[in-house]
């Protein structure tokens, strides 16, 4: 049996290749300075700074309670920092009202008016600006075109499916013409194929207007799937700032790599440092010569390794490697597409995730197997606890 090709996470290359968009520039659209959010005692934000680009879908991603919603609202309007600076477009934001912002949002539920139809919906905050009315009506036909929804114009809001009420949102917020568009988790109330199926298409949406996008997320999938770069948050604070792979496949801690989907962790002890890379000694492992991130933080003598299920390869039959270990199938979980095996390997506290896909047979590896995995030692990514 020849030797089986390495496995995709569902969290892997394939949804972290994104490109620079083509409106994206390096110009600062929205810079957050030193921003806290008190409330009382407790801080919803603390201290945090962050610079968005002009032109980029930026994602906010952490888990409930860690902040990026109330960052959001701030951005929007909703909330003022306790201290802080936020500026969009160059212009301080400080006793701006939201609807005085060159900003909009799209909310979590939407908020249609179920008495009004898909173009009242739309047309609801042009009223204020007081358009002629052909422009209003071709302003409102071009934001149902943008989102797919042209001709449903009549069909009232309590006729439409929950992909539509999305659309209708994201129209009334587009047809203000925003610098900036504010999505509060809009995918959520979605079942699984159709938020796949929204995904692309807001990624397409955003390329397609070329405004500033910023979405808060706690679906890891969701963001590394549409976003240029990412936020990761917790407690408040930002974790980790980068694109969608340098994230996934260099987290800056165990932390971060622990919420970006699976990750296996080797304890390890540092017997070399010289510049750029690290020497270690693992039970598991062996010793090991790896990459040294910029965001590695030194603790003594200790380190931790972290490597993806996915990198991680079955070795079948004869087949060799220069990097390998040798072990035992305690666990086989069939996912479909692929199966995740669990694997005991002499020396490791805890067992190793492997991933592989079905089309080599590893559905069909019997628990209690002996089996042999490759890797290669730059997958094995050293970080801080």
């Amino acid at each position: 049996m020849p030797e089986q090709g390495q496995a995709e996470s569902p969290l892997g290359a394939e949804r972290s290749h994104q490109t620079e968009r083509p409106h994206q520039t390096e110009r600062p659209m929205i810079e957050i300075r030193d921003v806290t959010r008190s409330y009382g005692s407790f801080k919803a934000l603390d201290d945090a700074s962050l610079t968005i680009k002009e032109g980029e879908f930026f994602s906010l991603l952490g888990p409930s309670g860690c902040g990026k919603t109330t960052l959001l609202r701030m951005i929007a309007g909703f909330d003022n920092p306790t201290s802080g600076l936020i500026s969009v477009d160059g212009q301080s934001m400080e006793g701006i009202p939201a609807n005085r912002r060159p900003t909009n949002m799209v909310f979590q539920s939407y908020a249609i008016f179920p008495h009004l139809n898909v173009e009242q919906n739309v047309a609801y905050g042009l009223k204020r600006l007081k358009l002629e009315r052909s422009e209003e009506k071709r302003r409102v036909e071009e934001a149902l075109g943008q989102v797919s929804l042209t001709g449903l114009g009549k069909r009232l809001a309590t006729e439409l499916s929950g992909g539509q009420r999305q659309r209708v949102a994201l129209a009334r917020a587009l047809v203000m013409r925003p610098k900036v568009l504010l999505l509060d988790e809009p995918l959520s109330a979605l079942d699984k194929k159709l938020r796949e199926q929204m995904q692309v298409e807001l990624r397409r949406l955003q390329q397609a207007v070329g405004i500033t996008f910023v979405l808060v997320t706690h679906d890891q999938y969701e963001a590394l799937a549409m976003s240029d770069r990412i936020a990761v948050m917790f407690g408040g604070r930002i974790a980790q700032v980068a694109s969608p792979k340098e994230i996934y496949q260099r987290p800056v801690n165990r932390q971060v790599a622990d919420f970006l989907g699976g990750m296996n962790f080797v304890k390890a002890e540092i017997v070399e440092e010289s510049g750029a890379s690290l020497v270690v000694d693992t039970l598991g492992f062996g010793r090991v010569k790896t990459d040294r991130p910029k965001a590695f933080v030194r603790n003594g003598g200790a380190a931790t390794l972290g490597i993806r299920p996915e990198r991680l390869r079955v070795l079948w039959d004869n087949a060799t490697a220069k990097f390998e270990v040798a072990g035992k199938v305690v666990e086989r979980h069939y996912f479909g597409e692929i199966t995740h095996l669990v694997v005991e390997i002499p020396g490791l506290e805890k067992p190793l995730s492997v991933t592989e896909t079905n089309d080599f047979g590893a559905d069909d590896i019997p628990v209690g197997t002996s089996i042999r995995l490759a890797y290669d030692p730059e997958a094995l990514v050293a970080m801080a606890d």
